[in-house]
């Protein structure tokens, strides 16, 4: 492979692999902020250990997603130098805006959440975590504008002196019509995960057999809430992404298109529920489809107009000049490689609705205080956790496979934006690096987190008024 494939690789490996803490961070800091809150208004027991026992996981999982994070801006400069310099008066600004104002809110009140125990009041100190969550809000809505302008370019203009695309409405950036539908999609998929991640571990606690049964109480309160969050959100991604589709539809054509492996124009249109296609993806073999459905989710109207692959790929030649050329990340005729995309989307739909649906059995299962039983729960717990993740994970590979070969839709291709002169030794070896070094993080966060979770809750410290504030502790041990 060469500079471009491999930065492409680098770049992707980097990304997802972030993008499995992202969701945990902000679906578990707003839970822990609920237990936290419910503890001040009720002042029971449980709902402060639950809130100390999920606030220590989640703050192994922010610790390792800020490693991973902080080596995806360095990539701009040195991978994507062409990218930069094309897109760095508008990209940079979001970005930008998410390191000084996002991430030092989150990092400042988090601070004084963890060695605020027994400094500040109870409600000032569940106030902090509200920020930290709130941080992680705003740190996803800029890097999604960021991203969505990249799928939507708007509120630029072109510099024909410099060769560069200019900020010019930095209001229309903000609140570009993907970035709209993108946010509360990304963040309710969020919501889920985190929900999820609660759920499998409360489940597994409730089950295990050395639990006192005071703690499956409190580890039964825990499920009930992340399995009713999870089960919103599961309904409120499904709402988001059909919107998210529509707007898709309309900016870019071709994925839609991809996604379905619709190579002919079809109105009213067929979604696909198998696609078979020819190995180079370039026709398709055999399908079953479900009549008119794609046309209501693309357009709104059992009637409307899907645009196909091979129709958009003759338009998009005539407007943009000759074929690119396929690549191992496109099929050519700006087209995105289609079995990726096709099956991408849905291993997404799927892995997220399952997580739905096991929240719903859960909430069900559960009812007037039962406690799951049987070997088959321990596979639902081992398996809770990861399906959302897995589906973000996949979510995000389709967003990104289906945009190329364009870097910047319409205006840059990824062959257009690597940099020129990183040779692909220099690439592999980052590459090599990268594995090696997130490999060990892996190990390493997975290893924290079974041994937080087998510990359990810890019990709630008893407040000795005897003590003097001077000698109590200084920080809350974690």
């Amino acid at each position: 492979m060469d500079a471009l494939d491999l930065a492409r690789l680098q770049f992707g490996a980097v990304t997802v692999y972030h993008f499995l803490f992202v969701p945990i961070t902000i679906g578990l800091s707003g839970l822990v902020a609920f237990c936290e809150t419910r503890w001040v208004m009720s002042h029971h027991e449980h709902w402060l250990r639950l809130t100390k026992f999920f606030g220590k996981l989640f703050l192994i999982n922010f610790a390792i997603g800020v490693a991973t994070g902080l080596v995806q801006e360095f990539q701009f400069g040195m991978n994507w130098s062409a990218y930069s310099r094309f897109v760095g008066d508008i990209f940079g600004a979001p970005l930008a805006i998410e390191g000084l104002l996002a991430f030092f809110l989150e990092s400042t009140f988090l601070g004084l959440w963890i060695f605020g125990w027994d400094r500040l009041s109870p409600r000032v100190h569940a106030a902090c975590i509200w920020a930290v969550h709130i941080g992680t809000l705003l740190s996803a809505y800029f890097i999604l504008a960021a991203n969505s302008w990249m799928q939507h370019p708007v509120g630029y203009r072109f510099n024909p002196r410099t060769g560069r695309a200019e900020l010019d409405d930095f209001a229309a950036v903000l609140f570009n019509k993907v970035q709209l539908v993108s946010f509360p999609h990304t963040v309710l998929a969020a919501y889920m995960t985190g929900a999820a991640f609660m759920l499998g571990v409360a489940v597994w606690l409730q089950m295990r057999s050395r639990t006192a049964d005071r703690d499956r109480v409190m580890y039964g309160r825990a499920t009930r809430l992340s399995a009713v969050v999870l089960l919103v959100a599961g309904l409120g991604v499904a709402v988001s992404g059909d919107l998210q589709g529509k707007v898709m539809t309309e900016v870019q054509p071709m994925k839609m298109a991809s996604a379905e492996a619709l190579y002919q124009t079809e109105q009213p249109a067929s979604f696909s529920i198998l696609t078979i296609g020819s190995l180079d993806g370039s026709k398709e073999t055999f399908s079953v489809k479900v009549p008119r459905l794609l046309s209501f989710l693309a357009t709104g109207s059992w009637t409307g107009k899907v645009q196909g692959i091979n129709d958009l790929r003759a338009h998009y030649e005539k407007t943009y000049g000759a074929d690119p050329g396929a690549t191992y990340y496109s099929a050519g005729g700006y087209t995105p490689v289609i079995p990726v995309t096709y099956w991408a989307f849905r291993i997404m739909i799927g892995l997220g609705s399952l997580a739905a649906a096991f929240a719903a059995l859960v909430l069900w299962r559960t009812r007037r205080g039962r406690i799951p039983r049987g070997r088959r729960w321990l596979w639902v717990c081992l398996s809770m956790p990861l399906l959302p993740v897995f589906a973000n994970s996949f979510g995000w590979i389709f967003t990104e496979m289906g945009r190329q070969p364009w870097s910047v839709f319409g205006l840059m291709t990824t062959a257009n934006a690597v940099s020129p002169g990183v040779p692909a030794w220099q690439v592999l070896t980052s590459l090599l690096s990268f594995t090696l070094l997130y490999a060990v993080l892996a190990v390493v966060e997975v290893g924290l987190i079974l041994r937080t979770v087998r510990s359990g809750a810890a019990e709630a410290p008893v407040d000795d008024p005897s003590l003097d504030p001077a000698d109590r502790p200084l920080v809350h041990a974690y």
